[in-house]
């Protein structure tokens, strides 16, 4: 569904860049097909337990790497410890495209090993984070499905201000790289009931987020 008030596409920050409206209904619906998949085999969905004791309330899968608090494995200790699936080649050539979409150049060496797809329903939040865990500063690329939220921003020094709050909505992609890779950002609201039924989600918000990790299995 189109919005009646074109939204254009903005750098929010050096290296930080909102494409709304860039994954069409078809790649949506797709995604979410997927994601469905993913979230049952072979490591299902769960809410990360953070190092005190409390759970997140986003639910997360991960493809390639298994992110847990705050480290990458290859298998999900804290998830019935299977092997995680790995990152497919059409996600990959997504996530090129999305790069080369955000920056207006060729992202051939963009090869994200790592996927992390998180579910937020009605009341779920993700606080300020740095996304650190990886050994290499390429670019984060984030796709997002389902509800709008609210996609606050920030600097590299402080999970407080100078932030920039910005609506993502359905089939919306946000890339940070360069300047901002080591940005805080967080999702400080989900506003339930906004999805457009066509992206083939009846309720909450997915968010899909491909990573170079830099990572060597040992």
């Amino acid at each position: 569904m189109s919005a009646l008030i074109p939204r254009p596409r903005t750098v929010v920050a050096p290296g930080a860049v909102h494409v709304p409206d860039w994954l069409t209904p078809e790649e949506q619906r797709h995604l979410v097909a997927e994601c469905r998949r993913w979230a049952t085999a072979p490591v299902p969905m769960r809410a990360a337990q953070l190092p005190t004791g409390h759970r997140m309330s986003v639910q997360t899968v991960c493809l390639g790497w298994h992110w847990k608090p705050y480290s990458y494995s290859r298998t999900a200790e804290d998830a019935g410890g299977g092997r995680v699936a790995p990152v497919p080649d059409w996600l990959v050539e997504l996530g090129r495209r999305a790069v080369s979409e955000a920056y207006g150049k060729p992202a051939d060496g963009y090869t994200p090993d790592a996927a992390l797809i998180n579910f937020y329903d009605d009341t779920a939040k993700m606080g300020m984070h740095q996304d650190k865990e990886e050994r290499s500063d390429a670019p984060v690329v984030s796709l997002s499905i389902g509800d709008t939220c609210t996609f606050r921003f920030g600097n590299t020094a402080t999970r407080t201000k100078p932030y920039t709050d910005v609506e993502l909505l359905s089939g919306d992609l946000f890339v940070f790289g360069g300047e901002s890779r080591f940005a805080y950002h967080g999702v400080p609201k989900v506003f339930p009931g906004t999805n457009d039924p066509d992206c083939g989600l009846t309720t909450g918000r997915l968010n899909i987020t491909l990573r170079m990790t830099g990572l060597e299995d040992a």
